[in-house]
């Protein structure tokens, strides 16, 4: 048996654990509830967990690891977060448990990752010495730890979305037909499509950008919902829809599109964006630009770009080609379709666990 613990489980993580389930037997908790969900404006998935009661203070969590201990589990796969007290207690005791370990996480943090990728951290090397083997959320990560621990036991899980494979399959649409009926009017057209939840995704870049561009050249579609989500009113070639979770609208939405438009903070969002054909644009990680993990998905010029400064994202934009931008989402596409697929994704997971298993 296997017990696997997250805070909680979105909508665009659903087919992951069902899917392992199949695969690969195990008890899903999870130590947050439903408010916390609400919170950070996520649609529930459809998988059935046990709740973990636990306590936090800011950035640290502890839950009753004899949960976990008093059952027959033999693999523990927990978050390689070195603010989970718990975890700690479990690799610490682990010389006298019969379970493995499994730590799934980054591997390394968002907001200190131009330092972090120089100097990995210290507590995380020790969970990850500690731990039986360790899951990373993209081959980028893992390549950085394994300079610092050539031996360890890890795999690339190769994160990605529930939908992503559905996306993949469908054709793509009539552009022209599809603007048509959202009345839109812009030559080339730029979707956003993420919370704002996160500073760190720059909203006063994508407002830069919009309050730059020619309203009669350059339209741009808004996807999303969270508290610091600005006012878009005020400017005519922006078509704020808010959060959509249904997969039909997305896909025509997307489908009116030519670009994909997020100045930082780019996760998920980017193999979402891949999938629908649509390059994806931000803007070069650094001290003030922070970007998720999935960023290295991104190869400039292939399929997507990334911007060194506003000068040049505006002129990027102002003179890229459409056969330029087409033969970029086609290459998002692909890579998608042989990189980030959800079957590619459980798989990786479902051979480490039976290899621990055995």
């Amino acid at each position: 048996m296997i017990a696997i613990v997250q805070p909680l489980v979105p909508h665009y993580r659903e087919h992951f654990f069902n899917r392992l389930r199949e695969q690969a037997p195990f008890e899903l908790y999870c130590y947050n509830g439903a408010e916390v969900m609400q919170k950070q404006n996520l649609s529930a998935g459809s998988t059935s967990v046990k709740p973990l009661p636990a306590w936090s203070i800011g950035p640290f969590v502890l839950y009753n690891p004899l949960r976990l201990l008093k059952s027959d589990y033999k693999v523990l796969v927990l978050m390689l977060n070195f603010a989970h007290i718990s975890t700690w207690i479990i690799l610490l005791l682990k010389p006298f448990l019969k379970q493995k370990v499994v730590l799934w996480g980054h591997g390394i943090s968002v907001k200190r990752y131009v330092q972090e990728e120089q100097q990995p951290s210290r507590l995380l090397k020790w969970m990850i010495q500690l731990a039986d083997a360790t899951w990373f959320y993209t081959a980028s990560e893992m390549a950085l730890w394994r300079q610092v621990i050539p031996a360890m036991n890890a795999v690339s899980l190769n994160n990605t979305i529930s939908e992503v494979e559905q996306i993949i399959q469908q054709p793509l649409p009539d552009k022209t037909a599809l603007r048509e009926k959202y009345g839109v009017r812009a030559r080339r057209v730029l979707i956003y499509c993420a919370r704002f939840n996160e500073t760190g995704r720059r909203i006063d870049l994508l407002l830069k950008v919009i309050a730059e561009t020619d309203p009669a050249e350059y339209g741009f579609v808004i996807i999303g919902a969270g508290k610091y989500k600005p006012d878009f009113s005020g400017y005519p070639h922006v078509i704020d829809f808010g959060a959509v979770y249904d997969p039909a609208v997305k896909q025509e939405l997307f489908g009116l599109a030519d670009l994909y438009f997020q100045p930082g903070w780019v996760g998920l969002s980017a193999v979402e964006a891949m999938a629908y054909g649509k390059p994806v644009c931000t803007f070069k990680r650094s001290e003030t630009i922070l970007q998720c993990v999935e960023y290295g998905y991104i190869k400039d010029g292939n399929n997507g770009l990334i911007f060194e400064s506003m000068e040049h994202c505006l002129h990027t934009l102002r003179t890229i080609s459409d056969d330029a931008i087409y033969t970029m989402g086609q290459q998002a596409r692909r890579f998608v379709k042989e990189n980030l697929t959800m079957t590619g994704m459980v798989d990786n997971a479902s051979h480490s666990l039976h290899a621990m298993i055995q």
